[in-house]
């Protein structure tokens, strides 16, 4: 009778055990829910929804996309690191709207590396160093040599403090010593609209962003932080090619989700991921706004934030300790 029961607690403890294995191999089987940080009609809002549409062909359930915004993205990465991990609660996470974020946050959702699952690179655009036309420079050197020349003369427009642009310029003007005047702003449109009226001398955006006034001629582009040029934009110069490998970076954006969800789900999504973004469609759609992702597999994505938050974790909080 001893031995019945046993053998009946074991099973029951298989069963059990092999229960979530067999809703990961079933995974999914209702809709699942993509919270997005930002606004719709940004980068973020348009990744998350060109991504979600193919996983709901692929996979026969609805993706469904719900924007939920505030605290610089943290409100969605809040509510993803509270969800269940069981795949039907995902966010768009990324490296302003998580990383730097949570870096100048007092008291961020979760630890950015640990405290989530990280699943898939979307990608995102370089930003763009752009100068005034009035400003005597034709590329990086020129642009550095003048304004050490003139101290104090050149006023730069920071989009935003937080912002991945902002904090690639604060790397350079450290690395070359010069030292800018900053001016902030809400958004990079205004701080655009400042610099085609000379108001300012310089900013660093998005591509995205500054794409049209480049295009136009109404400001001069002298570097690009992409690691290659960008196909559409072949006249910007990369940062590397004029002697600043550090500087290649992009406003990333991914796929992320709570801590603990199964890896079976986790490399189901990856790997759907990666197939739509070699989609058709989806290289032409991305190119238009200079996307050119790494295709990571999820272990190589995990390793890829790891190495993102220690780089600009510091520089976050430094740049904000000095506004």
């Amino acid at each position: 009778m001893i031995r019945t029961m046993l053998r009946m607690v074991f099973a029951a403890a298989a069963l059990l055990a092999a229960a979530p294995l067999a809703q990961a191999a079933d995974w999914p089987t209702r809709p699942v829910k993509l919270l997005i940080p930002f606004s719709a009609g940004g980068t973020a809002d348009t990744l998350g929804r060109i991504v979600s549409q193919k996983l709901s062909i692929m996979f026969g359930q609805e993706f469904i996309c719900e924007n939920k915004t505030g605290a610089s993205g943290l409100i969605a990465a809040a509510e993803a690191a509270n969800a269940t991990p069981d795949g039907y609660t995902l966010f768009v996470s990324g490296v302003g709207g998580l990383i730097v974020a949570s870096a100048i946050s007092p008291k961020p959702p979760a630890d950015v590396v640990n405290g989530y699952t990280h699943i898939a690179l979307f990608g995102g655009p370089p930003s763009v160093l752009v100068i005034n036309n009035e400003v005597p420079a034709k590329n990086l050197k020129e642009f550095v040599d003048y304004a050490k020349a003139n101290p104090g003369k050149l006023n730069y427009g920071s989009p935003s403090i937080g912002s991945l642009a902002n904090l690639a310029f604060e790397v350079f003007q450290k690395q070359t010593g010069i030292e800018l005047q900053s001016v902030s702003y809400r958004g990079a449109s205004q701080a655009m609209t400042d610099l085609i009226g000379g108001h300012i001398a310089v900013t660093s955006t998005a591509l995205t962003s500054a794409a049209g006034t480049i295009a136009g001629g109404r400001v001069r582009a002298l570097a690009v932080t992409a690691r290659k040029r960008v196909q559409d934009y072949p006249n910007i110069p990369t940062y590397g090619e004029q002697g600043y490998p550090d500087m290649v970076s992009d406003v990333w954006f991914a796929l992320s989700g709570p801590k603990g969800i199964p890896p079976e789900i986790v490399n189901k999504l990856n790997e759907g991921v990666r197939k739509a973004l070699q989609m058709p469609d989806v290289v032409k759609r991305l190119r238009h706004d200079a996307i050119d992702p790494e295709l990571y597999d999820a272990p190589g994505f995990a390793a890829f934030v790891k190495s993102e938050n220690a780089r600009w974790t510091p520089i976050a909080r430094a740049a904000i300790g000095k506004k």
